[in-house]
Protein backbone atom coordinates (compact mmCIF):
# COMPACT_ATOMS: atom_id res chain seq x y z
CA UNK A 1 0.00 0.00 0.00
CA UNK A 2 2.78 2.79 0.49
CA UNK A 3 4.86 1.86 -2.66
CA UNK A 4 1.26 2.61 -4.31
CA UNK A 5 1.12 5.78 -2.43
CA UNK A 6 4.18 6.92 -2.93
CA UNK A 7 4.13 6.30 -6.82
CA UNK A 8 0.56 7.91 -7.00
CA UNK A 9 2.43 10.77 -5.16
CA UNK A 10 5.48 10.70 -7.80
CA UNK A 11 2.99 10.77 -10.58
CA UNK A 12 0.92 13.88 -9.35
CA UNK A 13 4.05 15.63 -8.18
CA UNK A 14 5.74 14.88 -11.64
CA UNK A 15 2.71 16.42 -13.37
CA UNK A 16 2.36 19.73 -11.19
CA UNK A 17 6.51 20.28 -11.46
CA UNK A 18 5.91 20.21 -15.11
CA UNK A 19 3.75 22.20 -15.36
CA UNK A 20 4.86 24.63 -13.04
CA UNK A 21 8.58 24.74 -14.99
CA UNK A 22 6.34 25.60 -18.48
CA UNK A 23 4.97 28.84 -16.17
CA UNK A 24 7.91 29.58 -15.24
CA UNK A 25 9.74 29.12 -19.04
CA UNK A 26 6.99 31.25 -20.62
CA UNK A 27 6.67 33.50 -17.57
CA UNK A 28 10.76 34.42 -17.73
CA UNK A 29 10.40 34.73 -21.59
CA UNK A 30 7.77 36.65 -22.62
CA UNK A 31 6.91 38.49 -19.05
CA UNK A 32 3.49 37.53 -19.78
CA UNK A 33 1.43 34.94 -17.82
CA UNK A 34 -0.06 32.23 -19.82
CA UNK A 35 -2.31 29.68 -18.60
CA UNK A 36 -2.82 27.36 -21.12
CA UNK A 37 -0.32 24.87 -20.49
CA UNK A 38 -2.89 23.05 -18.34
CA UNK A 39 -5.24 23.14 -21.14
CA UNK A 40 -2.80 21.69 -23.87
CA UNK A 41 -1.38 19.34 -21.37
CA UNK A 42 -5.45 18.25 -20.65
CA UNK A 43 -5.91 17.79 -24.11
CA UNK A 44 -2.38 15.56 -24.75
CA UNK A 45 -3.90 13.42 -21.99
CA UNK A 46 -7.45 13.28 -22.95
CA UNK A 47 -6.04 12.43 -27.16
CA UNK A 48 -3.76 9.46 -25.32
CA UNK A 49 -7.27 8.27 -24.15
CA UNK A 50 -8.91 8.52 -26.45
CA UNK A 51 -6.48 7.03 -29.54
CA UNK A 52 -5.43 4.12 -26.73
CA UNK A 53 -9.28 3.10 -26.40
CA UNK A 54 -9.07 2.79 -30.65
CA UNK A 55 -6.74 -0.32 -29.90
CA UNK A 56 -9.29 -2.76 -30.88
CA UNK A 57 -10.22 -1.17 -34.00
CA UNK A 58 -6.29 -1.29 -34.89
CA UNK A 59 -5.05 -3.43 -37.28
CA UNK A 60 -4.09 -7.12 -36.19
CA UNK A 61 -0.75 -7.16 -35.89
CA UNK A 62 -0.78 -3.96 -33.54
CA UNK A 63 -2.59 -5.26 -31.01
CA UNK A 64 -0.30 -7.47 -29.48
CA UNK A 65 2.67 -4.89 -29.24
CA UNK A 66 2.01 -2.21 -26.31
CA UNK A 67 4.89 -0.80 -26.57
CA UNK A 68 4.73 0.14 -30.53
CA UNK A 69 1.03 0.94 -29.66
CA UNK A 70 2.45 3.51 -26.70
CA UNK A 71 4.84 4.94 -29.17
CA UNK A 72 2.20 6.01 -31.91
CA UNK A 73 0.06 6.70 -29.19
CA UNK A 74 2.36 9.17 -27.75
CA UNK A 75 3.71 10.49 -30.88
CA UNK A 76 0.31 11.67 -31.95
CA UNK A 77 -0.60 13.48 -28.60
CA UNK A 78 2.54 15.33 -28.62
CA UNK A 79 2.89 16.06 -32.43
CA UNK A 80 -0.78 17.65 -32.15
CA UNK A 81 -0.45 19.27 -28.71
CA UNK A 82 2.64 20.90 -30.24
CA UNK A 83 0.49 21.78 -33.32
CA UNK A 84 -2.09 23.64 -31.04
CA UNK A 85 0.30 25.19 -28.72
CA UNK A 86 2.13 26.41 -32.21
CA UNK A 87 -1.32 27.82 -33.15
CA UNK A 88 -2.47 29.23 -29.64
CA UNK A 89 0.82 31.01 -29.43
CA UNK A 90 -0.04 32.85 -32.84
CA UNK A 91 -3.33 33.59 -32.50
CA UNK A 92 -3.48 34.46 -29.03
CA UNK A 93 -0.09 34.95 -26.86
CA UNK A 94 1.71 37.11 -29.67
CA UNK A 95 -1.09 39.62 -29.62
CA UNK A 96 -1.55 39.53 -26.22
CA UNK A 97 2.23 40.28 -25.90
CA UNK A 98 2.25 43.13 -28.62
CA UNK A 99 4.04 41.08 -31.23
CA UNK A 100 2.78 40.35 -34.66
CA UNK A 101 1.18 37.25 -35.43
Amino acid sequence: MFLQHLLNGITIGGSYALIALGYTLVYGVLKLINFAHGEIYMIGAYLGFILISLIPAMPPFLQGNVILVLLIVLSIAAIICALYGFYLERSAIARCAGRPS
